[in-house]
């Protein structure tokens, strides 16, 4: 049962996936952290109150039977928050993947005097109008 498991990881590359997984999860800890605590307090510097994800919009306020202030609200700072973070996560992810992932070269072609179809370089016979090369 053990060996079965241990072949279905690596035939299934599922190993891999779950690396991906957790490397990732960390990777966006970090950028998170990287937006609240350097970007966010420089973005604040422009805003007039300073703690923009605080901002809302107040739509009601009551005092609750325990006597503690009730207040109804749309919150959205926290929804533009949310959407910061989530712009600088994809744009770091974006980064990683266009370092990574180099697009593959294309494969050498030429042109067939004939017909102008383009074929790959080591054919003998055009594809399209079947003269020899």
């Amino acid at each position: 049962m053990g060996r079965e498991f241990r072949e279905f990881l690596v035939k299934q590359n599922a190993l891999a996936l779950a690396v991906g997984v957790i490397i990732g999860a960390a990777l966006g800890r970090v950028v998170s952290s990287l937006v609240a605590d350097v970007l966010m307090p420089i973005i604040s510097l422009g805003m007039p109150r300073g703690d923009w994800r605080a901002s809302k919009i107040i739509l009601s306020q009551t005092v609750g039977p325990d006597g503690k202030e009730v207040i109804n609200s749309i919150n959205y700072g926290t929804l533009l928050g949310t959407i910061v973070d989530f712009v600088v996560v994809a744009f770091v992810v974006f980064l990683v993947v266009r370092q990574f992932m180099k697009p593959a070269a294309a494969a050498p072609t030429k042109v067939c005097t004939f017909c102008l179809e383009t074929v790959p370089a080591e054919a003998k016979k055009c594809r399209a109008c079947t003269s020899t090369l």
